[in-house]
């Protein structure tokens, strides 16, 4: 046998970059993710078998967000872009989407170096007594962002169950002991990776990635209002959210439409807007409409209303929006301004709608002499070179425009070409025009405009103004949108304010601006 004497020792085999900070990482966390700044999962180690039931690899290509319970969707999309502003998300509480959704600390870093472009996210078990339940009973806002981000995502399974809950006498039932058993009843009733939330009085939504049993439900709720006095009936609805005939936009589109025509005039609502054949049947009887609609955008069948935007300091008027009012003869549904946004959209008639509405806020300007008119432009047509020149062409030929116009970034339809985006928001900030992004917060999208988009406002959604008054979530989601508002150098907005109290609330929270009936309601143009 030969020997090991007057041999060299073998040198260890040198520790790469990967292997040190895998092994920091889990030091700490019990799982690791690694993933590029769109949210996707490039690479991930850890406890996923034991706290998911999934492989590490098989995340790779998912979105981040996948991982999380529902009801943390839509906090999780504004430390993600906090996280992509500043380069680190200091300890955050999110909880798993697994049976007991368990709460972990979320922490997050930026990669140095090359991959710049890449961060690193690790996720640590919390100590007991800091163990958080997550809310799955809220408002409406965290409810229409869950669903719209699984429509988005193009979900293998989803579901949108709606409830209306009605007295004998056919009347909402908004009685406050009736409304606390409905949310306790839905609180215990659903699954742990789901989220319920109260769209209107008497009218509730639930976002599940599996079908919830609602007439189980429903029977439910019947019988523990009338073992405690109170008669009820409640009807029920289920929208399926992985419809493969749809385009992830034709099914968000679809959505947002039934979400609103729902919480406005519940089941009877959807069936009259084409809702009884599911999202598909909506997007195809819209189609039917498309040449009375392109009709009714040609001959300007609709006039303006403009809403002031008020300094919370002072209460005096920044500007104004100009609001789109369809004229009383058209017929339903498309008589109502949101209806009829959204078909021009679903029907690839935004930039026709865009440029009808801006030619006649153009003409109000003229006229307002001295105060800024803020302009609806959906995604359609801010990534149109098309819509873009024939905008710079008719601002560079009459310059005092652009100092009496601002232009509202709207995420109806959501934007595909970033870079034709990107073009027009820089030709118009170039020109001296503002541009704000509105309804943020509605969707996760906004949060990515924020980061891609260079803008001087941001428009708070009004749910979450609202809903910031009883609700801790809501509140916490506002002020960190605020501040993700600041770190990119943009002023905020908090639209749909009604009360003295909403005004002091949002003030607190560092708004600038508000919008809403306690500053005015929409009407002719001072002056």
């Amino acid at each position: 046998m030969g020997s090991e004497e007057g041999k060299p020792p073998r040198r260890p085999r040198p520790v790469t970059d990967r292997e040190r900070f895998l092994t920091f990482a889990l030091a700490a966390a019990e799982m690791l993710l690694e993933v590029s700044s769109a949210g996707r999962i490039l690479f991930a180690a850890g406890a996923f078998h034991s706290r998911l039931g999934r492989s590490p690899d098989s995340l790779v290509g998912q979105h981040v967000r996948d991982v999380l319970a529902l009801p943390d969707h839509a906090a999780f999309e504004i430390a993600f872009n906090t996280l992509l502003a500043r380069d680190r998300l200091p300890p955050t509480i999110f909880h798993l989407a697994n049976a007991g959704t368990t709460p972990m600390a979320c922490s997050g870093l930026r990669l140095l170096g090359r991959e710049a472009d890449r961060l690193c996210l690790t996720f640590a078990a919390l100590p007991l007594a800091t163990a958080q339940e997550p809310p799955r009973v809220g408002g409406p806002a965290p409810l229409r962002d869950a669903a719209h981000a699984l429509a988005r995502g193009g979900a293998s399974s989803g579901t949108l169950g709606l409830l209306e809950i009605r007295a004998p006498d056919s009347s909402l039932a908004p009685d406050g002991a009736l409304t606390q058993l409905v949310r306790e009843e839905l609180a215990a009733s659903i699954s742990p990776d789901s989220l319920a939330g109260e769209l209107a009085a008497g009218r509730y939504g639930i976002i599940s990635r599996a079908q919830a049993d609602l007439a189980a439900m429903a029977a439910k709720i019947e019988a523990l209002a009338a073992a405690s006095g109170h008669e009820a009936a409640i009807a029920t609805e289920t929208l399926a959210l992985d419809d493969a005939s749809l385009t992830p936009m034709q099914m968000t589109r679809a959505l947002r439409y039934a979400l609103s025509a729902f919480t406005r005039g519940g089941a009877e609502a959807l069936a009259e807007a084409g809702f009884g054949g599911g999202l598909a049947g909506f997007v195809a009887s819209a189609y039917g409409r498309t040449v009375r609609l392109r009709q009714a955008i040609a001959e300007r069948k609709f006039r303006l209303a403009f809403q002031p935007i008020v300094r919370l300091a002072d209460r005096r008027p920044h500007h104004y929006e100009a609001l789109l009012r369809p004229e009383a003869e058209i017929e339903p549904p498309l008589s109502l301004a949101q209806n009829f946004v959204i078909f021009a959209e679903a029907l690839g008639l935004s930039e026709e709608l865009d440029w009808a509405v801006l030619l006649a806020v153009c003409s109000a300007a003229r006229r307002a002499r001295g105060t800024r008119i803020a302009a609806n432009l959906s995604g359609l047509s801010l990534q149109s070179p098309g819509f873009r020149q024939a905008l710079v062409r008719m601002l560079e030929a009459e310059p005092p425009l652009a100092h009496r116009l601002l232009f509202e970034v709207t995420e109806t339809a959501e934007i595909e070409d970033e870079a034709e985006a990107i073009r027009t928001v820089e030709a118009l900030r170039g020109l001296g025009v503002p541009v704000c992004i509105d309804d943020f917060g509605a969707g996760s999208a906004a949060f990515r405009y924020l980061r891609v988009l260079r803008v001087d406002y941001v428009k708070i959604d009004g749910l979450y103004v609202q809903n910031a008054m009883a609700s801790p979530m809501d509140r916490g989601i506002v002020a960190a949108m605020v501040d993700l508002a600041r770190t990119v150098g943009a002023k905020v907005v908090a639209e749909r304010i009604e009360t003295e109290a909403e005004a002091a609330l949002m003030q607190e929270l560092g708004v600038e601006f508000g919008q809403g009936w306690l500053f005015g309601r929409p009407g002719p143009m001072p002056g």
